[in-house]
């Protein structure tokens, strides 16, 4: 079930997707290759049967995407055999031959992220869409037979949730790469325009002070960069009830501001000069108002809806222009318990550094977490594109700060 997120969105969904048992994993990870396949056809009417895309960072060939999901799945659960150890299984441990030898493929040399450079994925010799399909239709098949013969225990699901989630986290960046791309995805834009009737005036919500669970605590699946978890404490604040709109945005860019540097941050000033940037992405201002690229067209910008495809940067500047600030991640939390606080219409840029807990010891997927220790900064909350079971209060988002092909936006804190 995709996230249709409201004024205020449910985290219920995604607090149950953590202790999905095998019966429900088995309608989750049905579900989320129907969303999978539905977004891989929109990119294949739009591109064409070669499905090429330009060589960004922040793209992937679709082609490529669609066997690394099968594949992952296949590495973790069909080819592994300490999957029902859970975390406790060794990841070096040897895997069995992939399925796909058989056909004189490669697998591991085509879809394993962790030894295939970005990059290089362009020349690779990809099996076309059919035959990856096909693969994937395997990949699945075989998942949910071993599913029905695992341990009904945390550990024993551990892998097949962790499959499933790595699927739903795939589909989210197929929309990004469709926005990028000027393609339909053909699903609902619920957050660009909302169901209200008019504009909501800002609202205010007062956080006391206290302290303030951080870190996974409950039973079931849990990323590793959310265990070590603690109570801190937090200080008095008050802070938006809902992200900044485009209503608030860009009155900064109108009123000139935006051009000014001392609003920016060094790093900031270094990404408006090497970008170019003039104003945020996707929008361009006409003699009507602004409008906002989406879908492979313009239309007229909503005023109310959370303005998004933003930087950290950007969100950092308009805060510096707002005498206002970014929330930290345990402010974030803090206020998220608190009624009236809108969530899940956009990835939420934070002041915090994206860093382990005390404690902090890796999952087998040692790539989810620990290489992105470098700083960048932690987004809170889900987007519009994010599945309802990755809807999660303790969930931590990370990406650098330069990124705006994201659906991420920003509320502030009184200074």
């Amino acid at each position: 079930m995709d996230l249709k997120p409201g004024p205020i969105v449910d985290a219920n969904a995604g607090e149950l997707a953590r202790t999905l048992d095998k019966a429900a994993l088995t309608r989750a990870l049905q579900d989320s290759r129907r969303r999978t396949l539905a977004l891989f056809r929109a990119c294949e009417a739009a591109l064409g049967p070669d499905l090429r895309v330009p060589q960004l960072p922040e793209l992937n060939l679709p082609l490529w995407e669609l066997g690394h999901i099968g594949w992952f799945a296949d590495w973790w659960i069909a080819r592994n055999p300490q999957r029902s150890r859970g975390t406790a299984a060794d990841p070096a441990a040897p895997r069995t031959r992939a399925r796909q030898a058989r056909r004189g493929i490669d697998a591991d040399a085509l879809y394993n992220s962790s030894e295939v450079p970005h990059h290089s994925r362009w020349q690779l010799p990809l099996p076309d869409a059919d035959a990856t399909r096909a693969d994937l239709a395997e990949s699945l098949a075989e998942t949910l037979a071993l599913l029905s013969q695992a341990p009904e225990t945390d550990e024993g699901l551990y892998f097949f949730r962790l499959a499933l989630f790595h699927e739903d986290m795939h589909a989210e960046a197929a929309v990004y790469m469709a926005q990028t791309l000027g393609i339909d995805p053909g699903e609902p834009d619920t957050a660009a325009r909302l169901d209200a009737p008019g504009p909501r005036k800002p609202a205010q919500i007062g956080v006391p002070a206290g302290v303030v669970t951080v870190g996974h605590t409950g039973p079931g699946f849990a990323f590793d960069n959310e265990l070590g978890p603690g109570l801190k404490a937090v200080e008095a604040f008050d802070i938006d009830a809902r992200p900044v709109s485009w209503a608030q945005f860009l009155p900064f860019v109108d009123s000139g501001a935006w051009s000014q540097p001392r609003f920016w941050s060094e790093a900031g000033r270094a990404w408006r000069q090497a970008s170019g940037a003039q104003a945020p992405r996707h929008l361009r201002r006409t003699p009507q108002g602004w409008q906002q690229w989406c879908r492979g067209r313009w239309r007229e910008l909503e005023m109310d809806a959370p303005a998004r495809h933003l930087t950290h940067f950007e969100a950092q500047a308009w805060c510096a222009w707002a005498e206002r600030r970014l929330p930290t991640e345990t402010e974030w939390l803090a206020a998220s318990l608190q009624p009236g606080f809108e969530w899940g219409q956009v990835w939420e840029w934070t002041d915090s550094a994206f860093g382990p807990f005390p404690g902090f010891e890796p999952h087998p997927y040692r790539d989810y977490s620990q290489p992105w220790f470098d700083g960048r900064p932690v987004l809170k909350g889900a987007s519009a594109a994010t599945s309802a079971r990755l809807v999660h209060r303790q969930y931590r988002n990370y990406f650098t700060p330069e990124r705006n092909d994201l659906f991420s936006g920003f509320r502030s804190v009184a200074v």
